[in-house]
């Protein structure tokens, strides 16, 4: 269900009531807009194709957090949008993040933090370090991962911590 009570406010901000009135109505918008969202996303709501994919969820669908429900719906939106290839990867990587412990996931979390920390210019200098080192001969890979294990702790902060470093471009 959608309010409108924009036209309200308005109005009452140009009328006899004055500020306080406006700013009381923009809290009541604040208040129903977050007790919208508390009440998660009834299954009816859902497009017929997000139903078909989140069958599966149908009948546990209005015990899940509403943010979960929001996250789960944007999830099947994005999934209709891809192409059969990128489907496949996507299954590809849930398959290998199904294979993880808990351990290997819980870091995979805290690296993702990290680089969500980073300034824009150090994304782009991550993806663009990945990608060189994806297009290097295998036996190059292997040498650079096992010289990288093989640094101590603090070699290795030293060294993330250089890579991050915008380059002279002398």
């Amino acid at each position: 269900m959608k309010i409108s009570l924009m036209p309200c406010c308005f109005e009452l901000h140009r009328g006899r009531f004055g500020r306080a009135a406006a700013v009381l109505c923009a809290a009541l918008l604040l208040l129903l807009a977050a007790a919208a969202r508390a009440d998660g996303i009834a299954w009816s709501d859902l497009t017929p194709d997000q139903q078909r994919i989140l069958a599966s969820q149908a009948e546990r669908w209005d015990e899940l957090d509403p943010e979960r429900q929001e996250q789960i719906a944007r999830g099947a939106e994005r999934w209709l949008a891809m192409d059969p290839e990128q489907r496949a990867l996507a299954r590809l990587r849930f398959e290998r993040w199904q294979g993880l412990t808990d351990a290997q996931r819980d870091n995979v979390r805290r690296q993702y933090q990290i680089y969500r920390g980073l300034s824009p210019e150090q994304r782009d200098r991550v993806r663009r370090n990945y990608r060189n080192f994806r297009t290097l001969p295998l036996e190059q890979r292997l040498e650079l991962q096992r010289r990288f294990r093989d640094l101590s702790p603090e070699q290795r902060q030293r060294l993330r911590e250089r890579r991050l470093q915008p380059r002279d471009r002398r």
